[in-house]
C-alpha cells in the first residue's frame, strides 16, 4: 500500500510516498481502507518535533473509510470513521474496533474525515475545558482556522458573545459569516486594547488560544476576575512555564491545556462526545468549511500550505480512488 511516512522530524519535506504492507489487523482490531485522512496541527506537531515521535512513522490521527476486513459488530462495507488512532496518512489502516465511530447514512466519509477531530475538540472545549453559558463572552483566536470557524457556530448556539482574531480581512469575513459578533485583525490592531475596548475594560469570560507564544500573555491580559484561559495549540511556538502567582495577581485566573486523546479515552466518552457532534451536524447547528483536497502525494503541500496560514477551514487528503473523484 502506499503511506505518507517520515524518518526524520523536520518540515513538509520530510512526508514522503513509500510501499508499505497492508497491516494485518489483530484479535481486537478491524482493517479499514482510508478514503480521507484529515490534517491537523498535531501532524504538523509530530512532524517538527515539538510532539516527538518513534519513527519511521505514518502521520494522522484522523480519518474516514470502509471495513474491509471487520467483525460481528464492524462487517466489511461498514463506513467508520476515526479521530485518535496514528497511521491514517495510507491506504489502509488497522484500528481497535472500539475507536471506530459509525457514520449514519447522511454522513459522508469526506464529511466526517473534516469534521470529527476539530469537531470534538469544539465539544470538549466549550463543554469540558470551560463550559459556556448565554451571556458569556469569548475571545477565539485564529478564528477563520478549521477548530475556529466551528467553535464560534457552537458558542453562537449556546448564546455567547464572540470576539475572533484573525490574520486578514479574508478571513475576517469568513469568521463574521460562521457568526462572530466582533472581528480584530491582528497584524493591524492590538488585540489586547481591542478586546478592553469591546468590553468597557471588563475582559471575557474566557479565551481560547491554538496559537500559543506570540498570544497566551495577552490572552490573559484580557480576561476578567476568575477568567479561564483555555491553550489548547501551540502554531506559533511553546508557552513557557508560568508562574502560578501571576495567575493569582491576574484575577485569580484559570488555566488549561487540554488535549484530545484524555477526552476520548473509552469507548464510552469517544461514544458521548461523537453522538454530541453528530447531533450538531443534523440540527444544523455545525456547518463544515472544508478549504480544499489534497492527493496523499501531496501531503507535503498541504503541511506547507497549513502552517503558512494561507489556509481556512479544513485540510484532507484524499487517499482512495472514490475519494479523489468526490
Amino acid at each position: 500500500m502506499r503511506a505518507i511516512q517520515m524518518h526524520a522530524q523536520g518540515g513538509p519535506d520530510v512526508l514522503q510516498v513509500h510501499e508499505l504492507p497492508v497491516p494485518v489487523p489483530r484479535d481486537d482490531e478491524v482493517l479499514v481502507q482510508v478514503d480521507f485522512a484529515g490534517i491537523n496541527y498535531a501532524d504538523v506537531y509530530q512532524r517538527n518535533g515539538q510532539n516527538p515521535s518513534a519513527l519511521p512513522a505514518v502521520p494522522g490521527a484522523e480519518g474516514a473509510g470502509i471495513v474491509v476486513q471487520g467483525n460481528a459488530d464492524l462487517p466489511a462495507g461498514t463506513r467508520v470513521a476515526w479521530l485518535s488512532h496514528p497511521g491514517s496518512y495510507s491506504e489502509y489502516v488497522a484500528i481497535p474496533a472500539w475507536k471506530l465511530v459509525l457514520l449514519p447514512a447522511d454522513i459522508s466519509t469526506r464529511e466526517a474525515a473534516a469534521a470529527m477531530l476539530q469537531a470534538v475538540t469544539v465539544q470538549y472545549l466549550s463543554e469540558t475545558s470551560y463550559r459556556v453559558q448565554a451571556g458569556d463572552t469569548v475571545l477565539l483566536h485564529a478564528g477563520a482556522g478549521g477548530v475556529g470557524l466551528l467553535l464560534t457556530q457552537v458558542l453562537k448556539h449556546k448564546g455567547a458573545t464572540v470576539i475572533s482574531t484573525v490574520s486578514t480581512e479574508e478571513k475576517a469575513e469568513l469568521a463574521r459569516a460562521a457568526g462572530a459578533d466582533h472581528v480584530i485583525l491582528y497584524k493591524d490592531t492590538d488585540f489586547v486594547q481591542a478586546v478592553k475596548d469591546l468590553t468597557q475594560q471588563q475582559g471575557v469570560h474566557v479565551v481560547y488560544d491554538s496559537t500559543g507564544l506570540q498570544t497566551y500573555q495577552g490572552s490573559m491580559r484580557v480576561l476578567r476576575p476568575l477568567g479561564s484561559l483555555v491553550l489548547f495549540g501551540q502554531s506559533s511556538g511553546n508557552v513557557p512555564p508560568i508562574d502560578p502567582m501571576t495567575l493569582c495577581r491576574s484575577g485569580s485566573l484559570f488555566f488549561t491545556r487540554p488535549t484530545l486523546a484524555h477526552h476520548v479515552a473509552d469507548a464510552a466518552s469517544l461514544k458521548q462526545r461523537t453522538q454530541r457532534v453528530l447531533g450538531w451536524l443534523r440540527e444544523g447547528v455545525m456547518k463544515l468549511s472544508i478549504h480544499a483536497s489534497y492527493a496523499l502525494k501531496d501531503a507535503a503541500r498541504a503541511h506547507a500550505d497549513l502552517e503558512s496560514r494561507r489556509t481556512s477551514g479544513k485540510l484532507l487528503l484524499a487517499v482512495s480512488a472514490a475519494a479523489q473523484n468526490t
